[in-house]
Order: structure tokens, then sequence, then C-alpha cells
């Protein structure tokens, strides 16, 4: 990291970004992609609904879980520091990726409900055309959020998620 920073930030950032250095914390961004774990399980258990409709519970029983809560209830080594880092991230990586973790937690929300009704009605071939497509698109968003993590301002607008998920 140079000593030109070429965006809007606070006087915490350059030293969060030292202390990063080496960690599960992105040394630029000061987000961590270990966030990302908590969609990756709901994400698994849509995808088995087809051939293990019981497990729909389970999908209604997953909630959004904010960032820094996420990383309070962590076993991770550095959960502390993605924690405190949070409140540093610079708003060009930080808006970007909240855009994109409240997409996914709609688009788990809407999955479920539509997932629930296509099994309410015994449909296990729609269930799986279902949750492998709306998947797919929770799995772009989660792509995204991932590069954001990185450094990239990649974000989907809803009407691109509205055509995706017909």
């Amino acid at each position: 990291m140079g000593d030109e920073i070429d965006f809007e930030h606070d006087d915490t950032y350059p030293e969060l970004c030292v202390r990063a250095t080496g960690t599960n914390v992105n040394a630029q961004t000061l987000l961590a992609t270990d966030y990302l774990n908590h969609f990756n399980e709901v994400v698994m258990t849509l995808e088995m609904l087809a051939d293990m409709p019981e497990l729909m519970e389970e999908a209604q029983a997953w909630e959004p879980k904010d960032y820094k809560d996420h990383f309070r209830d962590s076993t991770i080594a550095d959960r502390e520091l993605a924690v405190e880092a949070y409140d540093h991230v610079p708003p060009k990586f930080k808006e970007p990726f909240e855009q994109n973790i409240k997409q996914i937690n709609q688009l788990i929300g809407t999955t479920v409900e539509r997932l629930s009704a296509d099994i309410e009605r015994g449909d296990m071939e729609l269930v799986r055309a279902n949750a492998k497509a709306l998947s797919e698109v929770i799995q772009k968003l989660m792509d995204m959020a991932g590069a954001n993590i990185h450094g990239s301002s990649t974000t989907m607008d809803q009407s691109e998620i509205d055509n995706l998920i017909g």
C-alpha cells in the first residue's frame, strides 16, 4: 500500500490496513470473506430441498445476520479485528458490499417462500428447478459480495435480479 490513498476513509483506516495484513481481513477493504459462510449454509440447504423436503424447516429458520454479529459469534482467529474494522471500511467498499448483502438476504427470503409453496404443491421437479435457478442468482450476488471484499464495487440492479428470477 502506497502513501497515496485515492478514496475517502477515516483516520483509523491506515492503521487497520497494517493490522489486517496477513490476516483473514482484507488489508485494502477491511472486509473478510468468512462472512459469506453465513449464506453458503442456507444455499446448500435450499439446493437439497427437492431430495430432502424435510429440510424446509431448517431453511425457514435461517435469518439474516449482521456482519459484526456474524464475527462476534465466529471462532475465526481474526474475528475481533473483523468486528473492529467494519466501522472503518471506506464507503467505496462498504456501500456496494452492503447493497449486495441486502439483496442476498431479500432473495433468500423470497426463495424460501417460493420453494415452500412448491413443496406444498408436491411438485419436486419444480422445487428442483426453482432451487437451482434461485440458488444460482444468490450465488452470483455472493460472488459480487466476495468481489467487494477484494476491492471491487460490483453490484446488481434490482431489475437485473428480477429478470434473473422471473
